[in-house]
């Protein structure tokens, strides 16, 4: 019988995405990042899976009273005293978002120079924030999400867009909170930690076009459902311009990204005795494709002992993607394991690769465990790895293998996790 994962590795890469979690803790991550107290009113509003955990965290770190809203993906929320938390779904939009969207923008209403809104954003905030302009419909805008997570774009590509085809993002949220100020607290999940990417930036303007957002469209050859392409191809409610005068007053800070968390993984590594070598926190790319590189430099540590010496662990993050070829269940990070494995098999090695947020893709896992014997575990139980892996289907990959990690939602998200162990 092929044996399974070492138990000691599997407690050693779980104890890395511990600390990587950790770094991200909305406590520790707010404390030192509080905006000053403003005469006036104070309002909290926020998005993205952890924002509920933000909120609690931000309710016990300020020193006066306060109001305000968020909304999380179903089943991420947590108990507040004076901000309400609503839910809504991820990754696909429903009509709690519609709601939830409706709700942080009469937050903000009415509010005075003297006033502060304070902006709790993180990942997957673009799905629950959602608000078609003009005459689209709910169902247009899910129909959006759709095209845009089948299409294998970056985030980058997929947020540009999606800020040409709402009421609430790109800005719009911070610019209906005029005059008050808006300081913006950010946990990045995007590469390059560009704040106006995080959750389509709904307190954060950029100055992507519609212009170019249609040459994105074309060069990314995305099929845009026909009602979403006559509207990005007029010029109604374009996107507010960075350099208005409504802005000027607002600060935006990221409190929490993929370099600390991988910095701090790394840290934990060194402790347990595992020298760590950091690729990128800005990783992007097709899940497979980054995958088969990860492998190929497994292969050369453990084969030539360079780039870099035995033992060690090679850390990375970003934000991979996936093209919808199949009709199986997974997500990025679970696919990008099915990868590494098929291209690194037979070579020692152990792995982890899991989402900061606890959920990846459409199951309840953050991700896998894997091998370099792996592939031969999954063909003795009369499955094929690369068949698989063609349909999309990494999650009954690892599933078959009891190979799952389902830490569940850890109250945060900076994006990707990446961990190849090679003693």
């Amino acid at each position: 019988m092929v044996p399974a994962m070492d138990q000691t590795d599997r407690t050693f890469l779980t104890a890395l995405f511990d600390a990587a979690v950790a770094a991200a803790n909305p406590m520790q991550a707010l404390a030192a990042h509080l905006p000053e107290r403003p005469k006036g009113r104070t309002v909290v509003v926020g998005a993205g899976k952890g924002a509920a955990q933000l909120a609690a965290a931000f309710e016990t770190l300020w020193d006066g009273p306060l109001s305000g809203v968020v909304v999380t993906r179903y089943g991420y929320g947590c108990p507040t005293r004076s901000i309400r938390v609503l839910e809504a779904a991820h990754p696909v939009p429903d009509a709690a978002g519609l709601a939830a969207s409706a709700a942080l923008m009469q937050a903000v209403q009415g509010l005075g120079p003297d006033d502060l809104v304070v902006a709790l954003v993180c990942g997957g905030g673009s799905a629950l924030l959602p608000m078609p302009p003009g005459n689209l419909t709910l169902e247009d805008e899910a129909a959006l999400n759709r095209a845009l997570l089948a299409s294998g774009a970056p985030i980058s590509v997929m947020n540009a867009i999606r800020k040409q085809v709402s009421g609430i993002k790109g800005g719009r949220l911070a610019r209906a909170a005029a005059p008050a100020r808006v300081a913006t607290l950010v946990v990045s999940d995007v590469p390059g930690d560009d704040p106006a990417q995080v959750a389509s930036g709904p307190t954060v303007p950029d100055a992507t076009s519609r212009a170019m957002a249609r040459r994105l469209v074309a060069n990314w050859r995305i099929q845009l459902p026909p009602r979403i392409a006559e509207w990005l191809a007029g010029d109604a409610g374009p996107a507010p311009d960075p350099a208005d005068p409504v802005f000027v007053r607002h600060t935006v800070q990221v409190i929490a990204s993929a370099r600390l968390s991988l910095e701090a993984a790394a840290a934990r590594a060194q402790g347990l005795g595992i020298p760590a070598a950091i690729l990128s926190d800005a990783i992007e790319g097709e899940a497979r494709e980054v995958a088969r590189v990860h492998a190929a430099i497994a292969r050369e540590v453990a084969s030539r002992n360079r780039p870099f010496a035995r033992p060690v662990v090679i850390l990375s993050g970003g934000e991979t993607t996936v093209t919808l070829r199949g009709t199986g269940k997974g997500g990025r990070n679970s696919e990008f394991l099915l990868a590494l494995a098929l291209a690194a098999e037979g070579t020692p090695f152990a792995a982890l690769a899991a989402d900061t947020d606890g959920i990846d893709g459409s199951e309840q896992n953050a991700g896998a465990f894997a091998t370099g014997t792996s592939m031969a575990r999954l063909r003795a139980t009369g499955r094929d790895p690369a068949a698989l892996l063609a349909n999309n289907d990494a999650w009954t990959a690892f599933d078959a293998l009891g190979d799952l990690f389902a830490p569940g939602p850890t109250g945060t998200n900076v994006n990707d996790f990446r961990a190849i162990l090679i003693r």
